[in-house]
């Protein structure tokens, strides 16, 4: 077996095995706590820049399909399991985890105590880290030494290497609601398919588009998707966001468009120690009372710390309208004075729980009642 070693950038060093293809990669260290979705974690853009860890320790038994992926390619900067799988075993499976990595040129490793790293992250938060397969004469200092030289993820812009090139449309399903304008900063698969069954023709944008571009084509509505980076290295976006909320037409963030609507009204957003990432995270939704088991995937979260609070930019009134249950953590946001919502976590959930997909028809309701 060819040997590989992980390093982090606090010195610490895990020997292990070989996994995907030889070489060397250097991103932010987290861990996902799913017991299966690898597929959907893989594929997610949101991971871009980013060395993922799953802590359930098998991995890879389903195998890999066309049809689970949430975009076209791996986006992960590296990858660690513990055990991976000798073969894939489901009907679906067309090829293995391990092909499909090396296919798409990601750096991994195997065979690694996983829930000590976890518990080091979770103590000491998440930090920059790298995967070295490909020369084993590399010093343990070299080695470190380029992970130091890493960039850390706060102040990183990512949503410009993530999003779509040109503008695209989909057509509406099952009827026509009305239009959308989707801002791609590294959307999932899913989340255009919810829209699209539910009747909106959508038009999706690349993250670097104008506000009076968007408006130019005269939608309905407007959504902002899910994303890697630092949202306080987002400014053009938040600005674009600010002009299109002052149309008072529906609006809907998910995820980095949750970060994006806190700081377009006014409110900081700030790193977490080690983020939420997995497909099990308890979030109470503050209207109902209800507790949603959801699908999350961030390290950075919008500050508030009361449950409603005045937008210091004039967009009125601002309620928490979901927090998460293990940490409290602002996990969704309301406008009472114009129609824009968001939430932090994935209501697509795919794979995941399907607690949150009535955030969709809410999103639909609201366009339907502005028209």
């Amino acid at each position: 077996m060819h040997k590989a070693h992980l390093v982090l950038e606090d010195g610490s060093i895990f020997e292990g095995e070989r996994y995907g293809v030889a070489g060397v990669t250097v991103g932010e260290l987290v861990f996902a706590t799913g017991m299966t979705g690898y597929q959907e974690t893989l594929t997610d853009p949101s991971y871009a820049g980013q060395i993922v860890m799953q802590t359930f320790p098998h991995i890879g038994i389903t195998g890999t399909n066309e049809t689970d992926a949430e975009s076209s390619k791996v986006w992960v900067a590296g990858y660690i399991v513990r055990e991976p799988s000798r073969i894939a075993s489901n009907y679906r499976s067309e090829k293995t985890l391990d092909q499909n990595l090396i296919e798409n040129n990601i750096v991994g490793i195997s065979n690694v105590d996983t829930r000590a790293i976890t518990l080091h992250v979770r103590s000491l938060g998440a930090m920059r880290a790298g995967i070295f397969s490909a020369d084993e004469s590399m010093s343990s200092d070299e080695m470190l030494a380029l992970v130091r030289a890493a960039p850390e993820m706060k102040g990183q812009s990512l949503s410009g290497q993530v999003s779509t090139s040109r503008s695209y449309r989909i057509p509406g399903e099952n009827g026509h609601v009305g239009k959308v304008a989707v801002l791609d900063l590294g959307i999932k698969k899913s989340t255009l398919e919810h829209l699209a069954m539910r009747g909106l023709e959508i038009e999706v944008f690349p993250a670097d588009i104008s506000a009076a571009e968007i408006l130019a084509t005269s939608p309905d509505g407007f959504f902002f998707s899910n994303g890697p980076g630092d949202p306080e290295a987002s400014g053009n976006q938040v600005s674009m966001l600010r002009e299109l909320l002052a149309t008072k037409k529906p609006f809907f963030g998910i995820c980095f468009g949750n970060q994006l609507l806190g700081r377009a009204l006014g409110f900081d957003t700030y790193k977490l120690k080690f983020g939420h990432r997995g497909i099990n995270q308890p979030v109470i939704n503050n209207e109902t009372g209800r507790v949603e088991v959801t699908a999350h995937n961030h390290g950075f979260a919008v500050k508030l710390e009361s449950d409603s609070a005045e937008s210091p930019l004039g967009f009125g009134q601002v309620k928490v309208s979901h927090r998460g249950l293990n940490d409290q953590v602002v996990e969704g946001l309301e406008c009472v004075d114009i129609p824009a919502f968001s939430v932090q976590y994935h209501p697509e959930a795919a794979a995941g729980p399907h607690d949150s997909h009535y955030l969709f028809d809410k999103f639909i309701d609201a366009i339907k009642e502005s028209k």
